[in-house]
């Protein structure tokens, strides 16, 4: 597993964030930090899309070291 951040340009909504059970949401402002495990890269991908998807614009993708 590897612990990430996202950081997007936009307040998510709860129904959104039900997607994500396993990522922790910070709301700030208008901004929303998701920080949490994924399996793989394409776990992390299929986060990435879905946000994408939603018209959500991804600020930063980090990778948390252990």
């Amino acid at each position: 597993m590897t612990k990430v951040m996202i950081r997007v340009d936009d307040e998510v909504s709860d129904e959104l964030l039900s997607a994500f059970p396993q990522l922790v949401p910070t709301v700030t402002h208008t901004q929303t930090t998701l920080t949490g495990q994924v399996l793989d890269q394409e776990e992390l991908q299929g986060v990435i899309n879905h946000l994408a998807s939603m018209g959500i614009t991804i600020i930063d993708v980090l990778t948390i070291p252990d």
